[in-house]
């Protein structure tokens, strides 16, 4: 999910934990409402990732540590799982985020995934195995079950991860035709095929709520 167009914006709920406040020198000026501390954005150690998962505990996204912070500063989420270390400000201690839970419940649209239909993805959500004979690898291929030139549709509902033995012996026939019928019928995967897409080394916190997805 693009955190670019994120749903969490506007959310609000009780006070989120793992922020602790150090006290500033007196006559220093509060910290305002834009996210900034003495006029200067904290460093948060951006390139680090973070599970978002819904008030529901169903993971929905990946973000960075510096959005997550915003989010649990603004109220907007909680620290399930916290990292190693903690996220220094001049002015405050942060502890840093590994899994977070937003306050509120986020209704994700159905057809959200739809639009990313990529090979990367196919493979994950087909597990590297080819729906047609069952071979896993990491050098497959993708193949429309009913072909493009039979009037096919490029939708995850058509398209299977294939070997390229099977791909060039199915060739431009039907399933029926070709007497190869893919082994699950294909569908738009879960949040969670791209959130291992986005983050292929998943830390062991991260495990214990993918499984459940």
């Amino acid at each position: 999910m693009d955190t670019a167009a994120d749903p969490h914006v506007g959310l609000r709920g009780a006070r989120a934990p793992g922020l602790r406040r150090v006290a500033p020198p007196a006559g220093d000026p509060a910290r305002n409402g834009n996210g900034r501390v003495n006029g200067h954005r904290p460093h948060l150690g951006i390139g680090s990732r973070v599970l978002v998962l819904n008030a529901s505990y169903e993971p929905i996204n990946v973000c960075n540590v510096r959005r997550a912070t915003v989010l649990i500063f603004k109220e907007r989420a909680a620290i399930i799982e916290r990292g190693e270390g903690a996220l220094h400000s001049e002015r405050l201690i942060f502890d840093r985020p590994c899994v977070i839970r937003l306050i509120r419940y986020v209704r994700i649209p159905r057809d959200v995934h739809r639009r990313k239909i990529t090979r990367k993805a196919v493979l994950a959500r087909d597990a590297w195995t080819c729906q047609y004979c069952g071979h896993q690898s990491t050098g497959l291929t993708v193949d429309h079950v009913i072909p493009r030139s039979r009037g096919g549709e490029s939708v995850w509902e058509n398209i299977v991860a294939s070997c390229a033995p099977c791909n060039r012996k199915k060739g431009n026939l039907t399933p029926r035709e070709a007497r190869m019928h893919p082994q699950q019928h294909p569908r738009p995967p879960g949040p969670t095929v791209f959130i291992r897409l986005a983050s292929p080394r998943i830390p062991l916190a991260w495990e214990p709520y993918l499984v459940a997805a």
